[in-house]
């Protein structure tokens, strides 16, 4: 399966830029995804790849293949691309059988009917639906019907798989067990494949790469290891899992273990960072829910940071406990083994187990809401 190379791309509808110099590399066999909020620009990068939508700027290169090049003039139609693509609706064709919904682009190719006959069967026995042919899509379940619209992406072998939000209309249950599936089969076929989404967990758990987007700009490209444990924006941090941000200041430095001056609470917490943090300056300390842990003040849980908080609510879900803890201003939110906590606890965390950031988050005023109390 080909390498996909996009540089430079970016797209405007009249005076509205909703992607401004977007450059990566999917490597072959890849699984490639593109998170963000909604109108981030996440579905116009992959329907320029698909050619449902012409660049204003920059190239689109599949296997060495130019499929755009606005500098050169050069813009492939999307039925010169042979991508295979499935859509959030599935867009299935409500009169036709599932064997008929996967003849239609057999036929489009003009690929002969006896040979059609032997590739449906192969494409929806990958789907594990090779019984259900002559079946119409309403006397499917929405988890079949997005096996079939795989299926029919898949027919005729296509050089790279497309999906936007393919699981979006499957309920909790079944999307896990569809994420699952739609690994397994990825990894089985080896099939390059750019997927859309703005399910956090869903990227991390199907993708080998992830490209994060905001405002039509992509903020960073990492592994799903590297992109939770290691954002590189808060924007990232924020959007990836839940996080906690604390602004403070700078007022000493050891190594490079340093002293911040909390704003909320003028508590001093102990943070390490490879980066330079001058004496004096503003800085956000981001830190996951799961890395914090909250001890009765007598307790003799370790850790360098030891806060005291008071416990605002407690609730029990299931495989843990989650609770809200004033720290003097500020909501904190933790994920905790331990349960029974309430009143005045202490809050502990290593240096290691949160991320600094050179400048003070500003936080939507809807997130400031639920992050802040009254003194």
């Amino acid at each position: 399966m080909p390498e996909v190379t996009v540089r430079n791309l970016a797209k405007t509808f009249g005076d509205n830029s909703v992607l401004g110099d977007v450059t990566f590399t999917i490597k072959d066999g890849e699984f490639f995804t593109l998170l963000g909020a909604s109108g981030c620009g996440k579905s116009t990068t992959l329907n320029c790849i698909a050619g449902l939508e012409q660049p204003t700027e920059g190239s689109i290169t599949v296997g060495g293949r130019p499929f755009v090049d606005t500098s050169a003039g050069v813009f492939l139609p999307p039925e010169e691309r042979n991508l295979g693509m499935v859509f959030q609706s599935y867009a299935l064709w409500p009169h036709m059988t599932i064997a008929k919904n996967l003849a239609l682009p057999l036929a489009i190719r003009k690929i002969p009917k006896d040979r059609q006959k032997t590739l449906i069967h192969d494409a929806l026995d990958k789907v594990g639906l090779a019984e259900l042919s002559a079946r119409y899509p309403h006397q499917l379940s929405g988890g079949q019907q997005q096996r079939v619209a795989l299926a029919r992406a898949l027919v005729y072998s296509p050089t790279v798989l497309l999906l936007d939000e393919p699981l979006s209309n499957l309920d909790a249950k079944l999307r896990e067990q569809a994420r699952a599936w739609l690994k397994r089969l990825q990894e089985e076929l080896g099939i390059t494949t750019v997927y859309v989404t703005h399910d956090q967990e869903e990227a991390l758990a199907l993708s080998d790469r992830i490209a994060v987007m905001e405002g039509g700009n992509m903020i960073q490209i990492g592994t799903p290891h590297e992109i939770y444990e290691r954002p590189a924006a808060p924007a990232v941090a924020a959007f990836v899992g839940r996080c906690n941000f604390l602004t403070g200041r700078v007022i000493g430095q050891e190594g490079k273990r340093y002293s911040i001056l909390l704003d909320c609470s003028a508590d001093v917490v102990r943070v390490d960072s490879d980066e330079k943090l001058p004496g004096g300056d503003s800085v956000t300390v981001a830190i996951r829910p799961e890395r914090l842990e909250v001890v009765p003040t007598s307790g003799t849980a370790s850790g360098t940071n030891r806060l005291t908080t008071q416990v605002l609510t407690s609730s029990y879900v299931g495989s843990r406990y989650e609770y809200d803890v004033r720290l003097g201003d500020q909501v904190v939110q933790v994920l905790s083994g331990h349960g029974g906590l309430s009143g005045e606890v202490s809050l502990v965390f290593e240096p290691a187990h949160a991320l600094v950031y050179a400048d003070k988050v500003e936080l939507p005023e809807e997130q400031r809401d639920l992050l802040t109390v009254s003194p």
